[in-house]
């Protein structure tokens, strides 16, 4: 899946579309909204998103918040260019377990020429269970 620009505007429909097929579409990250201002997105989680211990794996916390990050960076890029993912902290202050509904709000700390600072507050329900900051890197267009 490329988020590269000069295609139609990114939109919560284009964002379904693009996921089915792919990583982040295999987990179940669901979009819920995009702008430059903010990115909303939302699992529901079940098996597939386990530890053997019966929690939620910590490589699906990091998927799922650097994906519903990555929605607002696409939103934010200019003509031509692409981004990679160069740095992420995340922390979880409560287990995931099968049922559980979360949404992740991704929101800029910083849109750069070179690089864009998300910070991503994941909820179930009322209560805050994780926060995930990253950088992406934004990679200039080429003339090939």
């Amino acid at each position: 899946m490329s988020f590269q620009t000069g295609e139609p505007e990114v939109t919560v429909e284009l964002l379904r579309e693009r996921l089915k097929g792919t990583f982040p579409g295999d987990l179940g990250i669901e979009p819920l909204e995009v702008s430059e201002e903010r990115a909303r997105g939302r699992l529901l989680v079940d098996q597939r998103h386990l530890h053997p211990g019966g929690y939620m794996h910590g490589g699906v916390w990091a998927a799922f918040a650097d994906t519903v990050a990555a929605w607002g960076t696409w939103r934010n890029l200019t003509a031509g260019s692409d981004f990679t993912t160069i740095e992420m902290k995340l922390n979880v202050f409560a287990a995931g377990r099968p049922g559980d509904e979360l949404i992740a709000t991704a929101e800029p700390r910083h849109i750069g020429r070179q690089t864009h600072v998300w910070l991503v507050d994941i909820h179930r329900g009322d209560r805050q269970v994780a926060m995930f900051t990253l950088t992406q890197f934004v990679i200039a267009p080429t003339d090939e």
